[in-house]
């Protein structure tokens, strides 16, 4: 059946996240901003690194470059994450990781400022970690208490900067495991500075990413879209698909985004860029945006 565009205008912003693009081995920042835009992307996601063109070691004035360079590319900067979040993690047992991981979400509230953006995905803790070899698993109470004392000790920097400090829901690290205890967590700072950034894949294998967000409500300041399949039997960082091809009832979804007022971005996330024309995988991921945010049918 051929497919024909709506012409309803969405109140969603599509965006992408950078690990869908083969940087840096293959392609500049700019080439993968200019690519985004081109595909259809009103904004990207950037992931902050140790070193390399976005990490903890640009500079200030390089960074607000990165910013005016997707601008120019007529691309807005929808938020930044990282997966420093595990290796320096806030809640691990060791002192030395955690201190550092404060370090780097300093400097990544500061990054994210400079760029343009508001939103800072934060992994508040890690019962467990699985995708680390000898991580060694924090009790859920101490878990808890760490992550509320980092949380506290980062949300000054968040307000000066006015960036805010997202929580994503995990679910493989074994903390969060509910919406409920996800809300308790957020709600418990009393801060406009702190939120959640929804994952809709990392829920998918026991749960349904539409229930919890009438849970959640205008607690969601940022939103993944994560493909899953619950026919999938493993969990692991290379089952996630790409979007459509699998089980996440994206009408039920957008319903529910919907219903809480939510209007903000929605970034699809991928680990993989394709090995061999990578391109097709930006623009296979916006045409699918397109018909989940309803733009066609």
């Amino acid at each position: 059946m051929p497919a024909t565009k709506a012409a309803r205008r969405s109140p969603y912003r599509k965006s992408i996240n950078l690990w869908a693009f083969p940087y840096p081995a293959k392609w500049s920042l700019e080439e993968c901003f200019r690519l985004a835009a081109d595909a259809g992307f009103d904004a990207i996601e950037l992931n902050f690194d140790l070193t390399g063109e976005f990490s903890a070691e640009t500079s200030d004035a390089d960074l607000r470059r990165i910013g005016d360079l997707a601008r120019r590319c007529r691309l807005e900067i929808s938020g930044v994450c990282s997966f420093l979040w595990f290796p320096y993690s806030l809640t691990s047992n060791d002192a030395v990781q955690r201190n550092r991981g404060l370090e780097l979400a300093r400097r990544m509230i500061e990054a994210a400022a400079r760029v343009g953006t508001s939103n800072l995905l934060v992994v508040a803790g890690s019962c467990y970690i699985p995708w680390i070899e000898g991580a060694q698993p924090v009790p859920s109470h101490v878990c808890w208490r760490r992550a509320r004392e980092a949380i506290h000790k980062l949300l000054p920097a968040a307000e000066r900067a006015k960036v805010s400090l997202n929580v994503e829901n995990i679910f493989a690290n074994g903390f969060l495991l509910s919406a409920e205890e996800l809300v308790r967590f957020v709600d418990g700072f009393r801060s406009r500075w702190v939120g959640v950034h929804f994952d809709t894949g990392n829920i998918m294998q026991f749960q349904f990413p539409e229930h919890w967000i009438p849970v959640l409500g205008r607690r969601i300041r940022n939103v993944h879209f994560k493909e899953w399949d619950k026919r999938t039997r493993e969990f692991h960082l290379n089952t996630f698909r790409t979007l459509l091809d699998g089980t996440t009832n994206w009408p039920a979804v957008m319903q529910a985004l919907e219903n809480v007022g939510y209007r903000g971005y929605v970034t699809f996330e991928y680990f993989h860029p394709f090995e061999y024309y990578p391109e097709a995988l930006i623009y296979q991921a916006s045409d699918a945006l397109d018909w989940i945010l309803g733009r066609k049918h």
